[in-house]
């Protein structure tokens, strides 16, 4: 693990679950402040002791309020990297309609709506941050999750910051329900038999032997496994040149049922004993 200082900067789209990670890496130990402009980053960092300690855990909630949000805070970011602190933003997202549904259930406008429509300012919000979830070091897509699901997801990333390695998390996923918005790495197992054509496989899922040894067994299953596991090797290498701590890898069927669950589980198996941390999900077994 780096003995660099770290500071991480949670951010994203209004109600997508900020105040949800804040509250979840408090519960860990984590000194954290909700709603801090940009512009007062370092003096917080600084306060904190962390340009001195690295051993602390501190982190900033930051949202779109300030005219001047993406310009601010990359300044505010090059400052604390300039001063030697590692800087890791992590960006929480969801769905045009979800953020909607989240609004009209609280009954509270968007900040960013003005006089206009609840749209408009996810729109615009959306707009403005495009650039800082470019740049993010971890994308969360909450539109599926609660707020436990999210504590849950926050808890795994941030729980253990003594492991080593990269945090990869494969997710499995149905392409008919649409791709993952934070994947950084997507692959597709279309090429590979269906098993929901078998007429004894189609009410199981990737998960049960059958279903698994038959997705393994078809030809060129295993030499694409092979052939893919030599790709993350070069990538994850990168990934830690780069400084890159967390990564989403997609893998996806049809409907996210058989192909993609078997795959997903033996790419993580292969991957098991490299200097890394694999977690494992499946977002749309059980959505038929």
């Amino acid at each position: 693990m780096s003995t660099e200082p770290a500071f991480v900067i949670v951010t994203g789209m209004s109600g997508a679950g900020r105040s949800t990670a804040a509250k979840a890496l408090e519960d860990l130990g984590w000194f954290v402040i909700d709603n801090l402009p940009p512009g007062l980053l370092f003096a917080m960092a600084e306060e904190a002791g962390k340009v001195k300690l690295a051993a602390d855990k501190v982190a900033a909630v930051v949202d779109v309020r300030s005219l001047a949000f993406t310009t601010d805070l990359n300044a505010a970011i090059e400052e604390l990297e300039g001063r030697g602190v590692r800087v890791r933003v992590v960006f929480l997202e969801a769905s045009d309609e979800e953020l909607v549904r989240r609004f009209e259930n609280v009954r509270r406008p968007h900040p960013l709506q003005g006089e206009g429509r609840l749209v408009d300012g996810i729109t615009r919000e959306r707009g403005i941050l495009r650039e800082v979830r470019a740049n993010a070091d971890l994308v969360i897509d909450t539109s599926s999750h609660n707020v436990h699901d999210l504590r849950n997801k926050i808890v795994a990333y941030f729980g253990g910051e003594d492991r080593p390695g990269l945090r990869l998390n494969i997710v499995s996923f149905g392409f008919k329900y649409g791709l993952p918005v934070d994947a950084d790495l997507v692959v597709d197992c279309r090429f590979l038999p269906n098993p929901h054509w078998v007429p004894e496989l189609r009410p199981m899922t990737g998960l049960e032997s059958p279903v698994s040894d038959y997705v393994l067994g078809q030809p060129g299953a295993k030499e694409f496994l092979d052939a893919y596991e030599e790709v993350l090797r070069v990538v994850v290498a990168g990934y830690a040149r780069e400084g890159k701590s967390y990564a989403t890898l997609a893998v996806g069927c049809t409907g996210g049922k058989h192909r993609s669950v078997a795959m997903a589980e033996q790419i993580a198996a292969r991957l098991h004993d490299r200097d890394m941390e694999v977690q494992v999900s499946h977002r749309d077994v059980g959505r038929e």
